[in-house]
């Protein structure tokens, strides 16, 4: 246990997602020891993405107007939605440069372990964008986890009386894996998701 100050600034980066104790020691003695132009910087940002980062009112997506980016492109697909978790799953898709729709973020996943149902997440919205008629196709890119294979079956059987393509994200083995290091479940999911070689 430190003094003051000091222990102040270590318990609150420890309450940071991912930094335990002995992280949140380390980077505030990194802290203590950066010149101070690069702390105020840093200090400078913090504030500033607090002051002007919100999100789009549209998506759910983090924005710093009241649409994101890629809800004002009008050289989006409209006719396509793509479900995710949060604002990090939509940066992961946006590299691979393979989908040209809208997105729909959720904030989260049905977790009834956490307390955190279909009211707690942004479902309300999505089902408000599907009822204009403009939507044909939803992709579920949850998480390939419990929480979000759970998330996915919710809103698939919520939406099927629309009459929409509900599709989800292929999941398998990784290019450049092994087999034998491949778990029961993936394994399962490859063979699921097999598809056809033309030669």
């Amino acid at each position: 246990m430190y003094e003051g100050v000091v222990q102040d600034l270590i318990d609150e980066l420890g309450r940071l997602p991912g930094v335990g104790p002995k992280s949140a020691q380390r980077i505030a003695f990194h802290l203590l020891a950066a010149d101070p132009v690069d702390v105020r910087r840093l200090v400078h940002v913090l504030t500033e993405v607090k002051d002007k980062v919100r999100f789009c009112k549209t998506c759910g997506n983090v924005a710093e107007q009241e649409e994101c980016r890629i809800c004002r492109d009008p050289r989006r697909d409209r006719s396509v939605i793509c479900v995710v978790e949060e604002s990090k799953d939509v940066v992961a898709i946006e590299k691979t440069r393979e989908f040209r729709g809208r997105y729909h973020v959720l904030g989260g996943a049905i977790s009834p372990i956490e307390g955190i149902g279909p009211d707690d997440l942004r479902v309300r919205e999505l089902m408000t964008r599907l009822a204009d008629d403009e939507v044909t196709e939803l992709i579920l890119a949850t998480d390939p986890n419990l929480e979000g294979e759970a998330t996915a079956t919710y809103l698939a059987r919520l939406v099927k009386p629309m009459g929409l393509r509900v599709t989800r994200l292929a999941s398998g083995l990784p290019v450049g894996g092994d087999l034998e290091y491949a778990d029961e479940v993936t394994l399962g999911r490859a063979f699921e998701g097999r598809r056809l070689i033309d030669v």
